[in-house]
């Protein structure tokens, strides 16, 4: 004999009935079939609320009826065809029977348990009456019977208790003599002994299927629903969680507890003595091995099963210096919330007994304010306690498994992993049997919470990334492909999933929470919405999703004045952009503490060499003891382009336009030339290497004549540099007379730093640097005489976003 029971989005429509019944079909070839089903979906929300309004005199319960009426109806002729009109006259008969109670009670105005539990039973009966009789219609051995007869409660209308005694004889006689292969119940509803209809309370349809499955000691029992199984955490919220195949009793009334909608809590205990193995399937899927509930729950090497949470949490806080030592607070304040009948969710006490801390349901704060308040009046007005304290908008995320308690450092893992991810905890408790792992943090962080720790309990090491990039021009394009292509490797080697959530330029912006598809970003950016730097600020911070980092490839002084609201949300920034780092050093340094305080990486490997190492080359240096004594660098890609391009035989200008074009200067390339790039770069390598210094402080030697330096527009720059041909001719000269280079050098000496074009002799290291390349010597304590050099391209569109491409891959592995 197999005991089945099927949820409310089971039996939901006629498409979920024909499964059932094919199920049904199935199972009855082997053994005879007891199934028990809920109301169709949603429908005892709309009989409380049709109650709702005929109690307070509001004629629109009979729109509610017609609705209630109106699905069933529609369920009924989908299912069988219409020239039956009988089954359709039994049904039009079972509804009127309904909309004459409405009808009573919108004229007395009034509605007791007692009525409310005759009036939500028609959801269970006319739900197992359309099944019934559609499979009866079908020709399948089958009966239906009405679970009033066999279940027998006390009077407590609305969540009544089970009289097992003479409910189990009940089902017994019955079912010995029933010859059927299947046997529709509806579930939800009793009778008392008094002959009254009840209900069993919330979840009443799984309660009624383990009723009858303990009566009859069935080898399992089955609940079918829609998903497939219970979750390790809530599927709607984490894209990798999966079904559990494995769990014992309490880790199930754990997760039951804690928001897994499939099972409710008290269904398990009829089977639970009997050791009655519990299955949970799915009624769209019915091949999906689903969740086996029994005490012999197997172990999968991991300590902690599913993680689920509770949200519209009150945190209410008892405290004051009177309660230290002083006996009798806790049961006094427990009492009262017995009295009012409050269910506390959460508790944690200090071990200096100075405050109780308990988290209840949000609808019941007020009340349990007062309530509390009145009861501790004397010691609050004595000013031995505090008033209690209520904070609300909170969640309760936990971990759930039986042999947590055997594996070290799972509450470790799980507090340091939402710290990582600025997700402050506001309370926790922890049973000594660490079946359970609370902790109550703000709801807006739920998702955030259940995906982070989701993937540091769940997931193969796999580490998700939630890019923000904005400047999608010639250097964000490529990085957008280098992500591309490199995704699969990433994912494979270094355990790094990236995914593309928003993408900006000057006009447009395109956001995907699931991930913006990399194949035809560009079509899709430019049917985007109207791009703002506000806006895309607000969207990263709406979606609040774990390691999240924006990407700056702008030089723009808005976007960069927007870093310090970014960390402050946890969100790392990484930037090519120069500004920020190069700003007032008051502003660097908030900059850097925040990402300090809110554990968002801050990195802009790229402002100083593009793709070069050297920002961290030189960070690894300080951290390891060594100091910095003096830095000698070319940092100019396009300067040191410019130069090795120009000669007697060309033109600067042409050279300049030319360096433009292949994308090696600034869209102005007024800031490179002018020396002031080159300027932000060595300040920051001076700010790296622990001196306080601001950009007015560098010396900056132009090369340029006043003409270029004056010129209002890119335009009437080039302008300028025909005109004064014969200035940078003179320049070539003189170094080539001299035997010498021109190269454009940044130097930071004994605290001052400097920059400038010079003519560097044969032998010297930048003599022969190449094309676009950088060099960068660091003269330290522990290279005093032979310096570190890093060397190689340090301009292009390619390298830049490589170097951006690794400033991403390091936030992934910090």
């Amino acid at each position: 004999m197999n005991v089945l029971k099927f949820g409310g989005t089971s039996v939901g429509s006629a498409k979920n009935i024909n499964s059932v019944i094919s199920i049904l079909e199935n199972y009855s070839t082997k053994d005879t079939v007891i199934c028990v089903v809920s109301a169709v979906g949603g429908i005892t929300d709309k009989l409380l609320k049709a109650g709702a309004l005929a109690q307070q005199k509001d004629t629109s319960y009979q729109a509610q009826f017609n609705l209630i009426a109106d699905i069933h109806q529609r369920i009924l002729a989908d299912l069988i065809p219409s020239e039956n009109t009988s089954k359709a006259q039994h049904l039009s008969e079972k509804l009127e029977e309904l909309k004459s109670l409405l009808d009573g009670i919108f004229l007395i105005n009034e509605i007791s348990p007692k009525t409310s539990d005759k009036l939500v039973s028609f959801g269970e009966l006319l739900s197992s009456f359309i099944i019934a009789e559609t499979m009866q219609h079908r020709g399948l051995d089958c009966q239906k019977k009405n679970s009033q007869d066999l279940i027998v409660t006390n009077s407590n209308f609305t969540k009544a208790e089970v009289i097992f005694e003479q409910t189990n004889k009940n089902i017994q006689h019955y079912f010995s003599e029933a010859k059927q292969r299947i046997t529709i119940l509806p579930g939800f509803i009793a009778k008392s002994d008094h002959g009254d209809i009840t209900t069993l309370g919330r979840g009443g349809s799984d309660f009624t299927a383990a009723i009858v499955a303990a009566a009859l000691k069935v080898k399992t029992l089955e609940i079918w629903t829609d998903v497939s199984g219970m979750y390790t955490t809530n599927p709607k919220m984490v894209k990798q969680a999966f079904p559990i195949k494995h769990l014992s009793y309490q880790e199930a009334m754990e997760l039951s507890h804690f928001g897994a909608k499939v099972l409710y809590p008290p269904t398990v205990q009829p089977v639970l003595n009997l050791n009655i193995p519990i299955f949970i399937k799915n009624t769209l899927d019915p091949d999906a091995f689903g969740t086996k509930i029994s005490n012999d729950a197997h172990q999968n090497g991991n300590a902690v099963k599913g993680i689920s949470n509770i949200n519209n949490i009150s945190l209410l806080t008892l405290q004051g210096n009177g309660m230290v030592g002083i006996p009798g607070f806790s049961k006094r304040l427990f009492e009262t919330l017995a009295q009012e009948k409050i269910n506390v969710i959460f508790i944690t006490q200090a071990s200096s007994e100075h405050s109780i801390c308990f988290g209840i349901d949000i609808n019941d704060a007020d009340q349990a304010k007062q309530a509390i308040d009145l009861t501790f009046e004397n010691e609050i007005t004595l000013k031995k306690i505090d008033p209690i304290i209520v904070e609300t908008n909170l969640s309760i995320v936990a971990l759930i498994g039986d042999k947590m308690k055997s594996h070290q450092g799972i509450s470790g893992k799980m507090f340091s992993t939402l710290g990582k991810n600025n997700i402050n905890i506001r309370a926790i408790a922890q049973g000594a049997s660490e079946k359970n792992i609370s902790a109550v943090i703000a709801e807006k962080d739920v998702k955030k919470a259940l995906n982070t720790l989701h993937e540091r309990f769940f997931e193969v090491k796999t580490k998700q990334l939630n890019i923000y990039i904005t400047g999608v021009g010639n250097v964000g394009e490529r990085l957008v492909e280098q992500i591309k292509q490199q995704r699969k490797y990433l994912k494979e080697q270094l355990k790094i999933s990236i995914k593309v959530v928003g993408l900006s330029n000057s006009r447009t912006m395109v956001f995907d929470e699931s991930g913006l598809s990399l194949k035809d970003w560009k079509s899709h950016l430019a049917t985007g919405e109207k791009a703002t730097l506000q806006g895309f600020l607000e969207r990263a911070q709406s979606y609040n999703l774990r390691n999240s980092i924006f990407v700056d490839v702008t030089a723009n002084e808005a976007v960069s004045k927007l870093y310090a609201a970014y960390l402050k949300h946890s969100i790392a920034v990484v930037a090519c952009n120069k500004i920020a780092c190069s700003s007032d050093f008051k502003n660097y340094n908030e900059l850097k503490q925040l990402s300090r305080q809110y554990n968002a990486p801050f990195l802009f490997e790229t402002n100083v060499g593009a793709g070069l190492p050297v920002i961290d080359t030189l960070n690894n240096l300080i951290a390891s003891g060594d100091k910095v004594v003096s830095i000698q660098a070319v940092l100019s890609g396009s300067l040191n382009f410019v130069f090795n391009n120009f000669n007697e035989s060309t033109k600067f200008h042409d050279v300049v336009k030319q360096a433009q074009k292949e994308g090696y200067t600034e869209p102005d390339p007024r800031i490179d030339l002018s020396g002031i790039d080159v300027a932000r770069k060595i300040l920051i390598l001076a700010r790296e290497s622990g001196t306080e210094m601001n950009l007015s402080d560098i010396e900056n030697v132009s090369f340029l004549t006043k003409a270029n330096l004056n010129s209002d527009q890119v335009d009437d720059f080039y302008q300028t540099l025909i005109d004064d041909e014969a200035h940078f001719q003179n320049l070539y000269a003189s170094a080539t007379s001299n035997n010498c280079q021109l190269k454009y050098v940044a130097s930071f000496n004994e605290g001052k730093a400097k920059v400038g074009l010079q003519e560097i002799p044969e032998g010297h290291p930048f003599y022969n640097l190449e094309g676009k390349d950088n060099i960068v010597m660091f003269y330290t304590k522990r290279y005093p005489e032979q310096p570190m050099i890093i060397k190689g391209a340090g301009a292009g569109a390619d390298v830049t976003a490589s170097g951006l491409f690794a400033d991403i891959i390091r936030v992934g592995n910090k």
